[in-house]
């Protein structure tokens, strides 16, 4: 949190190796969730300062994609290292940014790390193959280069995570990256990370940050994809947003990311171990307050287990410490505002209305403050059985077979994260087989993640995947090369 009387930082549009003003002179300012205290002031750029700072990520291309493989590696396990080292500075900036727990802090660092120790290895893949050809006269190639200047958009909600996976493979494949920050969190899923880089060895130009002012989003957005010098893009952030950077990459052809939002289930069988099923959904719930993209949003129980599991479930929800975000143990925080807090309200008042009931919590909101809350009964006719609710807010639904069990995990228009709780493998593997969804875990939460994943959604949770070995072709052009050993004969 950001201390009372604090000065608040300052920052301007990072371009080459220094920042500069956006060419208004215009300023916005992020207030800090708890205190609303002012806690930074960013350059408020227009669609000038875009075209500026992508002109600078386009001139250091040619020193980047041409920097030695090993010293990009050597770059990214540099940055992985610092990274390592500044646990303390990094929680204290996300506290004041976006009242992330100190627990929800040091898992963003932790994970950063391993991404780019991951993404520094395919630094030094191999390029491209050799491939089979009819003419015994040529050598015939696939090799990959790398495409140019990658826009990448970042949410605030993992907002390290989220920013070290956007940019770490396209930086390793040698591609300069222009980094447009959450308004919400500029400093954590932006400005952090693209300091470090910088100290770790990358060239001036390489990797660049750009900030606005709310009611500039659509401009600003339009303007990165727009620019012919900015040939990837990719996205993490809600599916309405998704749906318009879409639009803007199908309009200007440049190929894209989207990892979008999710209405995320976790199906607990008959034969689950409940107490390990209780916990686990509990985490997978209420970790940093229930905003993130793979948090649980439905559990689904098996009729005759349910009464059981929900005792149990009830009891770890009470177990969960809630309030202060500098308490080492507080798993529920504030949300990321107050406006986020009332959006979760108005979902459990319009279920209670039509006929819901609310197990755990509910209450009003203390400004960011929202309590823990569960809610079942719920029904199609609700919004909660529908919208995601990305905040400290779990439904229950009871189910009387496996199969219905499948269906109402798949009754939605999303489809990013799923599990299932079972203590067979095999039945585990059956049910996973048959949920659309980008990530299913076999007896583990949904909130799983790892560096060496191929992490995205399916349906309108959005397309293509971040990973490392999974985004270094997107992040790549494949060009076909052919080398002829003698002279070809031409009837001419």
């Amino acid at each position: 949190m950001t201390a009372v009387g604090a000065q608040p930082i300052e920052r301007g549009l990072l371009i080459g190796d220094t920042e500069i003003p956006a060419a208004s002179g215009r300023i916005t300012e992020h207030l800090d969730p708890v205190t609303g205290e002012v806690h930074s002031r960013m350059a408020a750029a227009g669609k000038e300062d875009v075209d500026r700072v992508i002109a600078a990520a386009h001139a250091a291309f040619p020193q980047w994609a041409g920097t030695p493989a090993s010293q990009r590696r050597l770059i990214l396990e540099r940055a992985a290292q610092l990274l390592s080292e500044r646990v303390g500075e990094f929680t204290e900036l996300l506290l004041g940014e976006t009242g992330g727990t100190r627990a929800w802090a040091a898992f963003n660092v932790s994970m950063s790390v391993d991404l780019l120790r991951q993404a520094a290895t395919m630094a030094t893949e191999p390029t491209g193959k050799m491939l089979a050809t009819d003419d015994p006269g040529k050598w015939s190639m696939a090799v990959g280069a790398p495409a140019g200047v990658v826009a990448a958009f970042v949410p605030w909600n993992g907002p390290l995570i989220l920013c070290t996976r956007a940019v770490a493979v396209a930086l390793a494949t040698g591609n300069p990256v222009v980094i447009r920050p959450s308004e919400d969190a500029p400093i954590t899923s932006g400005y952090f990370l693209a300091d470090l880089l910088i100290e770790a060895g990358v060239p001036a130009g390489a990797v660049t940050v750009v900030t606005n002012e709310r009611s500039d989003a659509p401009e600003v957005v339009e303007a990165l994809i727009a620019n012919p010098r900015v040939r990837r893009v990719n996205f993490t952030g809600s599916t309405t947003v998704g749906r318009i950077v879409g639009r803007h990459a199908g309009t200007y052809l440049k190929p894209v990311i989207l990892e979008l939002g999710g209405k995320n289930p976790i199906v607990v069988l008959d034969d689950a171990d409940l107490d390990h099923a209780a916990r686990g959904v509990a985490f997978a719930k209420f970790f940093n307050s229930g905003q993130i993209c793979l948090s649980v949003d439905r559990i689904i129980v098996l009729e005759s287990v349910a009464d059981e599991f929900t005792e149990k479930f009830l009891a770890a929800v009470d177990r969960v410490v809630q309030g202060d975000p500098t308490d080492p143990r507080t798993l529920v925080g504030p949300m990321i505002n107050a406006r986020a807090a009332e959006r979760v309200a108005g979902l459990v008042q319009d279920a209670v209305s039509k006929g819901a009931t609310v197990l755990r919590g509910s209450g009003a909101p203390e400004g960011a403050f929202h309590p823990a809350t569960v809610v079942a009964d719920v029904t199609p006719d609700m919004r909660l059985y529908h919208e995601e609710s990305f905040g400290p807010l779990a439904t229950i639904y009871r189910v009387a077979t496996v199969d219905d069990a499948i269906a109402l995990a798949n009754d939605t228009e999303y489809g990013l994260s799923s599990a299932v709780y079972t203590e067979n493998a095999t039945r585990g593997l059956d049910v996973a087989r048959r949920l659309e969804h980008g990530a299913v875990h076999v007896n583990d939460h949904s909130v799983a993640d790892d560096p060496q994943a191929p992490v995205g959604g399916v349906k309108d949770s959005g397309f293509g995947r971040f990973g490392s070995q999974w985004g270094a072709d997107f992040f790549t052009e494949t060009r076909w090369v052919t080398v002829a050993d003698r002279h070809s004969e031409y009837p001419l």
